[in-house]
């Protein structure tokens, strides 16, 4: 997907294409007591939640629940918590790509 963008002032207009392909899908996160689960392109991982992020390891659940997907798949957003996490940098946190 493509995204034009119209940037405009002082009477001067640009346009710019971004490209916004999706780099990952993520289909599912949830969390199961100290565990972070995630499917992203079909597969489903399972990693410590300390291991990825001491902000969200310290969140409470609404706080964890609240979260924001960029459109593009590279990663979540968590508002309440001011984190951000790359799906690739969760994926380096799993043993050899391990699937739960």
């Amino acid at each position: 997907m493509n995204t034009l963008i119209i940037l405009s002032g002082n009477g001067i207009n640009i346009l710019v294409t971004i490209n916004m392909d999706k780099i990952h899908n993520i289909q599912e996160i949830r969390f199961d007591k100290d565990f972070f689960i995630i499917k992203v392109d079909n597969q489903t991982y399972k990693v410590k939640i300390a291991g990825i992020s001491q902000k969200l390891a310290n969140a409470n659940e609404k706080e964890r629940l609240e979260y924001n997907i960029s459109p593009s798949g590279y990663g979540i957003h968590w508002p309440a918590i001011d984190e951000d996490l790359s799906i690739e940098g969760i994926l380096k946190t799993v043993p050899q790509r391990h699937v739960a």
